[in-house]
């Protein structure tokens, strides 16, 4: 006759699961690692990436740098005009620098400067922009954002500005660096007063341009001005981005 104990056992055995079943949950369990928190792999992914690109902008920075600071050395220098600094003769009808101040305006009249070209993008108060008309000035501007270069139209109307001004021509940008220099530097391929490589030179030796900038006048043709390859473009922006950044605060 079955004991007490047998239907306890019996409802005890089916209610566990088959050893099979034991030994392939374990095995499951043993494969499977833990998982890392998502925020701690978030943050080592940005760390990660926050070193890359410092490490990428200091390259990019101090290799430009060094690039400018020898080219100063084998350049024409800068020549002292009060109120405008990197001021420097192009050719006999151009000139070149920093954004005047109202001294600096009236410092270009006295020198006999006929015509102002401004290549800044930057928004201006309608004081600014008065400025140079208040010094008795003609006044172009030619917006070209901070970094960049100027397209073949705006290259073919500053080369017909110079030509058809009545007296010496004065190009500026914010720091009379990078879009100066760039137009600068097409104007003197484009006239046959320079290779590329010459009006590279002297481009850099005024200041550290961005990659894009550099690009663009060493690129330089006679016949046309082309923007520089999208991927270069990209480098250019990522390296220039804090010095932008900076500027526009």
């Amino acid at each position: 006759m079955p004991s007490a104990a047998t239907p306890a056992r019996a409802v005890a055995a089916c209610a566990a699961p088959p050893a099979s079943t034991r030994a392939l949950g374990t095995r499951a369990r043993g494969r499977l690692k833990p998982r890392r928190p998502l925020p701690r792999r978030v943050l080592r992914t940005l760390g990660l990436c926050v070193l890359g690109y410092t490490v990428f902008w200091l390259t990019s920075a101090l290799g430009v740098l060094a690039v400018s600071v020898w080219a100063g050395e084998h350049a024409p220098g800068d020549r002292e005009l009060a109120g405008v600094r990197h001021f420097q003769q192009v050719d006999d009808r151009l000139w070149r620098g920093s954004a005047p101040s109202e001294k600096g305006y009236r410092a270009l009249a006295a020198h006999g400067i006929h015509t102002v070209v401004d290549l800044r993008a930057e928004k201006l108060s309608a004081t600014a922009l008065a400025q140079p008309r208040h010094a008795g000035l003609h006044v172009v501007r030619m917006p070209i954002r901070d970094g960049q270069t100027p397209d073949g139209r705006q290259v073919e109307n500053f080369l017909r500005v110079v030509a058809d001004a009545g007296g010496p021509v004065f190009v500026h940008c914010g720091a009379g660096v990078g879009r100066t220099g760039a137009m600068s530097a097409a104007y003197l391929v484009r006239t046959g007063q320079a290779t590329p490589g010459q009006a590279a030179l002297r481009t850099v030796a005024v200041g550290p341009p961005s990659l894009e900038q550099i690009y663009y006048v060493l690129s330089a043709d006679r016949h046309a001005s082309r923007q520089p390859p999208d991927v270069v473009t990209l480098i250019s922006r990522l390296a220039d981005a804090p010095r932008r950044i900076k500027a526009s605060l």
